[in-house]
C-alpha cells in the first residue's frame, strides 16, 4: 500500500506542478513560430538571429546546445547552431529546451505561467520577461494566433 501512495503522490505532484508552471505546448510553439518569422526559414542569421524562431547563439547555448543529426549530435561542429536554428523541427527542439529550463516564469503577474509567458520569456529573454513586448508586427501576429487558438 505503500507504494501506491507513494506513486500517487508523485503523480499529483506533477501534476501541481505543471498546473503551476505550464507547459509549452504544440499550438503555442505554433504561434511563437508564426509571430517570429511566419514559420519561414528566413536564411542566414540576419543581426545574428537564426531560423523560423529567431534564435540567437547564446539562446542556443543556454538551451543546451541541440544539434541537427547531420552533425553527428556534436554541437561544437562548424555549423552546428546556423543549421539546428535552420530546421524547422531542430529549431522547435532549441525552444522546448530552452523553456524546459527558463519557462518556470509568471512573467506577466497573472499567477500561472501561460503561452504568453513563454512568447515573452522567447522574446525578452530569461530574465527580463517581466518586460513589456513592443507592439509591432510580432505582437500582433502573435496575438492573432493566440486568439485563433484560445491560447492564455
Amino acid at each position: 500500500m505503500s507504494l501506491l501512495k507513494t506513486a500517487l503522490f508523485g503523480l499529483s505532484a506533477a501534476f501541481m506542478v505543471t498546473l503551476a508552471y505550464g507547459t509549452l505546448d504544440e499550438n503555442c510553439l505554433g504561434c511563437l513560430c508564426q509571430a517570429s518569422t511566419g514559420c519561414q526559414n528566413i536564411g542566414g542569421c540576419p543581426r545574428g538571429y537564426c531560423g523560423p524562431f529567431l534564435i540567437s547563439r547564446a539562446y542556443w547555448i543556454d538551451a543546451g546546445k541541440p544539434v541537427f543529426s547531420n552533425h553527428a549530435h556534436n554541437p561544437d561542429a562548424p555549423g552546428a547552431f546556423e543549421s539546428c536554428a535552420a530546421d524547422l523541427a531542430c529549431a522547435a527542439d532549441i525552444v522546448r529546451a530552452y523553456m524546459a529550463k527558463y519557462g518556470n516564469q509568471d512573467c506577466n503577474g497573472d499567477g500561472f505561467v501561460s503561452c504568453t509567458d513563454f512568447v515573452k520569456i522567447h522574446k525578452l529573454g530569461r530574465n527580463a520577461c517581466g518586460n513589456h513586448l513592443q507592439q509591432g508586427e510580432f505582437v500582433s501576429a502573435y496575438e492573432n494566433c493566440r486568439h485563433n487558438f484560445n491560447l492564455v
